[in-house]
């Protein structure tokens, strides 16, 4: 704040009922984001379930689309991931003003207007940006539903390639059974095992990204 500004007044009672309002209308948007979120983890559970049916439904039946289902898993996380940005930002306006506006008025009747916490909320409303990265976003949907996605179409493929069309007796079947028309089994495994293992990486530093800036944060809430 400029050292020659004026400090703030306090609010008065129609400027309070209009944060209240304003309070009430971010809460609703971020519970808009908050379905769509949930919308498109659906449509990746729906997806890999119709894989896992297809794919199980004869032990001749081929693995190929557990593989194919990993593209459209990829697209909904990043569809998901644009979308918690968004609902990030509004989840953020909310908590700051339940932790600057209500908290303080519930506990001591005094908003603190000094602390220029105001200014902040101000700034957010007149250039909004992304609170966190597009790589911030993907790994924190990693970490909280798409790992669990992740991890039983890794699993199913894996077991339908062991016990389908019979039990596994050698690596050499467990390579053939793998290929992907001209593409032999090992490539294929291989490409498989650095899709899980980029989306681990992904996960693992955006959480160590997560708790640095924890750490470093200032304030007890910080946007994003």
């Amino acid at each position: 704040m400029d050292g020659n500004a004026q400090p703030r007044k306090k609010l008065d009672a129609a400027e309070m009922g209009a944060i209240a309002h304003l309070y009430r209308g971010e809460v609703y948007r971020s519970t808009i984001w908050r379905t769509r979120l949930d919308t498109t983890t659906n449509w990746s559970v729906v997806t890999l379930g119709v894989a896992l049916s297809i794919t199980y439904s004869s032990p001749q039946a081929s693995p190929l689309p557990l593989v194919l289902v990993g593209i459209l898993i990829i697209f909904f996380l990043m569809q998901e991931a644009r979308r918690y940005r968004y609902f990030n930002v509004w989840r953020a306006r909310c908590r700051w003003m339940e932790l600057h506006f209500f908290a303080p008025m519930l506990r001591e009747g005094d908003l603190h207007l000094e602390d220029c916490w105001q200014d902040r909320l101000a700034n957010d409303y007149l250039h909004p940006v992304y609170h966190v990265s597009m790589w911030t976003a993907i790994g924190r949907r990693i970490r909280r539903n798409y790992f669990w996605i992740l991890l039983i179409q890794t699993v199913a493929y894996l077991g339908k390639l062991i016990v389908h069309p019979t039990p596994l007796e050698t690596v050499g079947q467990l390579l053939e059974r793998a290929a992907i028309g001209p593409l032999p089994g090992w490539l294929v495994l291989t490409i498989g095992a650095l899709y899980c293992l980029s989306w681990g990486i992904i996960a693992i530093l955006s959480e160590k990204s997560d708790i640095r800036r924890a750490k470093t944060r200032r304030d007890p809430l910080g946007m994003g």
